[in-house]
C-alpha cells in the first residue's frame, strides 16, 4: 500500500511540474522578431504565425503629463497645450468657425464576466481607461487666435460613450456606442439647446468590445459609421457580430441604413480622400497570432469590399484558429492599402488639406497611433504621416513620425496616448491625448 501511494505521490508531482513547465511556455511573452519599420509600408514583412495560449501582456502604466513637458514635435515644429483637464478626449470635429468639438468618452460598463472580464477591467485601470465615461460633447474655442483655448464649456450632456461626430449643414450628427443621433446646429453657440432625433440604432450586441462608433459625412450627405468586432476572431460565435465588423452606410433622409464594406475587424478612423468619393479607413487587426502578426492598416475603402475577418487577414492569408471558410471566398479578400505595423492601434486620422506645417507634410495622411498593450516590444504611442502619390494612394515609403515621446523614458510609463488628431482651422494639428487628458497643438516653429 505505500509502495502504492508512494508511485501516487511521484506521478502527482511529475504532473504538477509538467503542467508548470507547460504554463510556463504557453504564457511566455511572443518577443518580436521585427521592427515596426519592417512590418509596415506598401509590401511590408509577412511574419510566421505564433499562436498564443496567452496574450503577450506588456501594459504600459499611464501617469500623466508633467507639468511643463510635452510630447516631442518633429524638426521644424513645435507644440503646445491648446486645451487641457479634458476627461479622455477620444475624438474632435472641427467646425466651420475654427470652434472644436471633443468627444469626451470611455467604453459604456462591460458586460464582461468571470476572469477575463476581470484581468480586462484591470489591464484597462493601467493602460488609464476602464473608469467611468464622462458621456459629454466639450466645445473648446480660441477667440484671439494666439493658439490656445480660452473657452471649454459642456456643449451635449448624457450621452451614451460618444464617438463619432459630423456635421451637414444645419444638422450635427453623434454616433453613440449604440445609436446615430442628429441634433439642430446652430453656429456660434457653446451649449446645445435642441433635443436629439434617433436616425437609427447601432450594434452594441454582446459585451460590445469594441465600443466606438466612427463617423464621416460623404460629399452627397450619406454617412458611413465604423463598428468594430465583438471579438478578437469571433471566438464568442458569429451570432454576437451580426452588423459587427464593418462599415455601414447611412442615408439620414430615410433612416436608411445598410452594410457598405464587411471583414474589418474594428475600423476606426474614416476620412474621404480631398476632392474625392473615395473613403479610406484605419483598421485594428486581430490578435494573439504573435508580436509581428498581423499588421494594423490604412486602406481604401469600396463599396462590396470584403476584407476577411475572421477567416483571413492581409489579402488571404488564413488564420488557423478559426473554422474553414468556403475556400472559394478567399479570392475575394481585399488586400489593404497601407500597413502601419503590429498592435500599433491607429484610431484616429486625417487627411492634410488645409495643413500648414510646410510641403513636407503635404498630400498624405495623419494617423494617431494609441498604441499596443500585448507586443514586446511596445509599437505606436505615436502620431504618423502617410505620403500619397498623385495617383491617390499611399507611396512606397515609410510613416514619417509627426509627434512622439509619448512613452517615458522608463520605458514603462506612458504620459500620454494619441486618439485622434485633426486640421484646425488655422492650419495647425490638433492631437486628442485621452489618457493625458489633453489637445495638443502642433504648428510652424517660429
Amino acid at each position: 500500500m505505500r509502495k502504492i501511494l508512494k508511485y501516487v505521490a511521484i506521478a502527482l508531482v511529475v504532473l504538477i511540474v509538467a503542467g508548470g513547465i507547460a504554463f510556463y511556455v504557453a504564457s511566455r511573452p511572443d518577443i518580436a522578431r521585427f521592427s515596426t519599420a519592417e512590418l509596415s509600408g506598401r509590401v511590408p514583412v509577412m511574419a510566421s504565425q505564433r499562436p498564443e495560449q496567452f496574450p503577450t501582456m506588456k501594459v504600459l502604466e499611464a501617469t500623466g503629463w508633467p507639468a511643463g513637458e510635452a510630447p516631442r514635435a518633429a524638426e521644424g515644429l513645435t507644440v503646445a497645450r491648446f486645451a487641457e483637464g479634458l476627461d479622455h478626449p477620444r475624438s474632435m470635429l472641427v467646425l466651420p468657425n475654427g470652434d472644436v468639438l471633443v468627444a469626451e468618452a470611455q467604453s459604456p460598463p462591460r458586460k464582461d464576466s468571470g476572469i477575463e472580464g476581470k484581468v480586462m477591467k484591470s489591464l484597462m485601470g493601467k493602460a488609464g481607461a476602464g473608469g467611468p465615461s464622462a458621456n459629454r460633447i466639450t466645445l473648446l474655442r480660441d477667440a484671439n487666435g494666439d493658439g490656445k483655448a480660452e473657452v471649454k464649456t459642456a456643449y451635449i450632456t448624457g450621452l451614451n460613450s460618444p464617438y463619432g461626430m459630423a456635421l451637414i449643414g444645419k444638422t450635427l450628427y453623434i454616433a453613440d456606442t449604440d445609436a446615430l443621433l442628429a441634433f439642430p446646429f446652430v453656429e456660434g453657440a457653446t451649449a446645445m439647446a435642441g433635443k436629439p432625433t434617433k436616425i437609427v440604432d447601432l450594434p452594441a450586441q454582446g459585451t460590445n468590445r469594441h465600443w466606438t462608433k466612427s463617423l464621416v459625412a460623404a460629399p452627397n450627405g450619406w454617412l458611413y459609421i465604423g463598428v468594430g468586432a465583438d471579438s478578437n476572431i469571433g471566438e464568442k460565435g458569429m451570432g454576437n457580430e451580426v452588423r459587427r465588423a464593418r462599415i455601414l452606410e447611412v442615408r439620414p433622409e430615410n433612416k436608411y441604413m445598410r452594410t457598405y464594406a464587411a471583414g474589418i475587424r474594428n475600423p476606426v478612423g474614416l476620412a474621404f480622400y480631398p476632392g474625392s468619393n473615395t473613403l479610406w479607413t484605419v483598421v485594428n487587426e486581430r490578435d494573439m497570432l504573435g508580436s509581428d502578426l498581423v499588421p494594423d492598416y490604412l486602406t481604401d475603402v469600396d463599396e462590396g469590399d470584403f476584407f476577411g475577418w475572421p477567416w483571413y487577414y492581409w489579402g488571404g492569408f488564413t488564420d488557423p484558429r478559426v473554422a474553414p471558410e468556403a475556400e472559394d471566398r478567399r479570392q475575394y479578400v481585399k488586400r489593404p492599402q497601407y500597413a502601419l505595423g503590429a498592435h500599433v492601434a491607429p484610431l484616429g486620422m486625417t487627411f492634410t488639406n488645409g495643413l500648414d506645417l510646410g510641403d513636407r507634410w503635404t498630400n498624405g495622411a495623419l494617423i494617431a497611433l494609441h498604441g499596443s498593450w500585448n507586443r514586446d516590444p511596445v509599437s505606436g504611442y505615436d502620431v504618423v504621416f502617410v505620403k500619397f502619390g498623385d495617383n491617390g494612394k499611399p507611396l512606397d515609403a515609410l510613416p514619417v513620425t509627426l509627434l512622439d515621446q509619448f512613452v517615458a523614458k522608463d520605458g514603462k510609463t506612458t504620459r500620454g496616448r494619441p486618439a485622434d488628431v485633426k486640421v484646425a482651422k488655422d492650419g495647425s494639428a490638433l492631437v486628442a491625448d485621452d489618457t493625458g487628458g489633453i489637445i495638443w497643438r502642433v504648428a510652424k516653429a517660429g
